[in-house]
């Protein structure tokens, strides 16, 4: 299976990181590809994209200002299949993407990403939170796979896309950032 490549722009309004690609993900080449993941269908539903966008059209996120990335580029069933050392690897690589990238918001797709990279027992639940990232603010968001118990039906998790658009809305473009010669990248390497 194939590593999925980074969609990454300079100041996106958004920066999406999710925890890992899933098998199917891997398989077809896209982010959130799975049958049952309403990722894209929340996007629209939360107003952060004007059309529902399908998995293979993940490459056109930065027409809306959004970056989607992931700590760990390794596919697997479960991230519970991600070792610790994947984990920290992905978690030096992903604060060197935001450092570089500058996005406005940074948005953790899971709540076990939020105690991943700031090495907590608990996330505190979904929402924006005190830390930031690089200059970034961050935001949590609940896993939108339908095997999430704690926010099991569409509407559970739209609530917070939409909390998270009400905060890119109001989030005022920042300085732009110097020294970027690539301003979209699909490489994973970066």
């Amino acid at each position: 299976m194939r590593e999925l490549p980074d969609i990454l722009i300079p100041q996106a309004r958004v920066l999406f990181v999710g925890i890992n690609p899933g098998l199917r993900s891997a398989a077809l080449g896209h982010h959130f590809a799975g049958k049952g993941n309403p990722f894209w269908r929340l996007l629209h539903e939360a107003r952060l994209t004007p059309m529902a966008l399908r998995p293979e059209e993940d490459a056109r996120l930065p027409e809306f200002g959004l970056a989607l990335t992931n700590l760990c580029s390794r596919s697997s069933r479960t991230a519970a299949e991600l070792s610790r050392t994947e984990i920290a690897e992905g978690r030096s690589a992903l604060l060197h993407k935001i450092a570089r990238w500058q996005p406005r918001i940074v948005a953790l797709v899971g709540l076990s990403i939020y105690c991943h990279v700031f090495s907590r027992a608990h996330s505190g639940g979904a929402g924006e939170k005190p830390e930031g990232i690089a200059g970034s603010r961050l935001f949590v968001l609940p896993n939108p796979s339908g095997l999430n118990q704690s926010f099991p039906g569409f509407v559970d998790k739209l609530i917070w896309f939409v909390r998270l658009r009400e905060l890119a809305d109001a989030c005022l473009p920042g300085p732009v950032a110097a020294g970027i010669a690539d301003p979209v990248s699909r490489d994973p390497q970066t």
